[in-house]
C-alpha cells in the first residue's frame, strides 16, 4: 500500500496509472533495456518528487503506477517521465534508436488516470454530503454533469 506524502503544510496521496506506447508500436524492450528503464526510473525518483510504485510492460507499451505531489501536474509528470526515459535509453542503447528510426522512443500520445485508494466518485460524493453535523444541513452549491473533452 502507498503511504501519504507529508509536507510542511499538506498531506497527499496522489496515484496515477500512466500508459506510454512505444513509437511505431515496436517491440524494443529486451531484458537489458527493461533493466535500464528501471534504473532510469530510480534516477528520476532521486531528482524529482515522482515515485514509481510499479513498472510493467507488454510488447509495445509501458505501464507505470506513479505517486507524486500536488505541485506536479499530471502533464508535467508525463513529460518528465517520457523525455528522460527516452533520452537515457537512446544514450544507453543505441541499437534501440536504430530500431526506432524516427528518433523518438514514445508515441506522442499516452493514457493517464488517477487511482483512488480510499474511494471512488460515488463514495466521495456521499462523504461530502455527510459533512454537516446533521445530514439535513448539507447544502449543495454546485453539481456539474460529467463532460467528456475532445
Amino acid at each position: 500500500m502507498s503511504e501519504h506524502i507529508h509536507k510542511r503544510h499538506n498531506k497527499s496521496l496522489l496515484l496515477y496509472h500512466l500508459v506510454c506506447p512505444i513509437k511505431y508500436r515496436r517491440s524494443v524492450l529486451s531484458e537489458v533495456v527493461e533493466g535500464s528503464l528501471v534504473e532510469v526510473c530510480k534516477n528520476i525518483e532521486d531528482r524529482y518528487e515522482i515515485n514509481f510504485l510499479e513498472i510493467g510492460a507488454d510488447l509495445n507499451q509501458v505501464h507505470f503506477m506513479i505517486q507524486s505531489v500536488p505541485l506536479l501536474s499530471a502533464k508535467t509528470i508525463v513529460q518528465t517521465v517520457k523525455s528522460i526515459i527516452a533520452k537515457e535509453l537512446f544514450r544507453l542503447h543505441p541499437e534501440v534508436k536504430q530500431q526506432l528510426w524516427g528518433g523518438q522512443f514514445w508515441s506522442s500520445g499516452y493514457y493517464i488516470n488517477t487511482v483512488g485508494q480510499y474511494a471512488n466518485e460515488e463514495m466521495i460524493l456521499k462523504y461530502i454530503k455527510g459533512q454537516g453535523a446533521n445530514p439535513k444541513e448539507y447544502k449543495q452549491f454546485h453539481k456539474s454533469p460529467l463532460r467528456l473533452f475532445d
